[in-house]
């Protein structure tokens, strides 16, 4: 199988197709004009920005250079986690970077070491990919799981207070609005489990294919990649909604209301 590179011109031809969605906006007066342009052009910028570093760095395979840029990219998925939604509360991006990473680099170390067996760990062709598959989705698991039970609790304040009124403890008072927002957190994951394969073919696994890889080979590490995303997804969701919970519900048993405000 011969890869077939693609040229400047050919990727400017890919890049046309982004007035498809400045056309619908135009005609449903979305107003996203320039947030598509916006997005189109950090697409492309922190793309080949990150093709040079990793040129880079897999030219000099060393820990502390491989180590320090998935500390990075790991901050940057927390901080991101924490940027969504209309609501939120003090210490929220704390609680979003650990959720984050502790979640993602546990189950990258499982991957990385148990399953795959990466000798040595931080060979870069690895260990970086795979860390940042793992850290888009838990991070969206974050995101989702913090925003919902943010608005659970918001919109049963009364249900929850009168729990703790009748001499419930805080967690009785939160506990369907964590199990609601744990849900939602792993919701993404487990519908793109259901259709992978047979919908979507994964970028992991088409990748290896484009690049002349067997793709029963391919396959092979898609499953394991799935699980991996999967495990981290849920782990990260229920710490991050636990989290939440410990910090709009005192030790004495008060719904913080207070807490949460309205981004500016």
């Amino acid at each position: 199988m011969i890869y077939q590179s693609l040229s400047a011109a050919d990727i400017a031809i890919a890049a046309c197709l982004i007035l498809i969605n400045g056309a619908l906006s135009l005609g449903l007066k979305l107003g996203l004009e320039r947030q598509l342009i916006w997005a189109s052009v950090r697409t492309v910028v922190q793309l080949l920005a990150i093709g040079y570093i990793l040129g880079w760095v897999f030219e000099f395979a060393y820990w502390y250079v491989v180590l320090p840029l998935m500390c990075l990219m790991t901050l940057i998925a927390g901080v991101s986690a924490a940027g969504r939604g209309k609501r939120t509360y003090a210490g929220r991006r704390l609680d979003s970077v650990v959720s984050v990473w502790g979640s993602s680099w546990l189950v990258a170390a499982i991957g990385l070491l148990l399953v795959i067996q990466i000798r040595p760990w931080y060979e870069p062709q690895y260990a970086i990919p795979i860390l940042g598959m793992i850290l888009g989705n838990t991070l969206t698991g974050v995101s989702l799981g913090i925003e919902r039970m943010m608005q659970e609790l918001s919109s049963g304040r009364s249900t929850v207070e009168t729990i703790l009124a009748l001499g419930g403890s805080r967690w009785e008072a939160a506990q369907m609005a964590a199990r609601q927002a744990v849900r939602a957190g792993m919701t993404p994951t487990l519908n793109q489990m259901s259709v992978v394969g047979i919908v979507s073919l994964p970028g992991m696994m088409t990748g290896q294919v484009l690049a002349g890889q067997s793709p029963v080979e391919a396959v092979r590490y898609q499953i394991v990649i799935m699980f991996l995303i999967a495990a981290s997804s849920a782990l990260g969701t229920v710490c991050a909604v636990l989290l939440t919970y410990r910090r709009l519900f005192s030790a004495d048993h008060r719904f913080m209301m207070h807490k949460l405000t309205n981004r500016v």
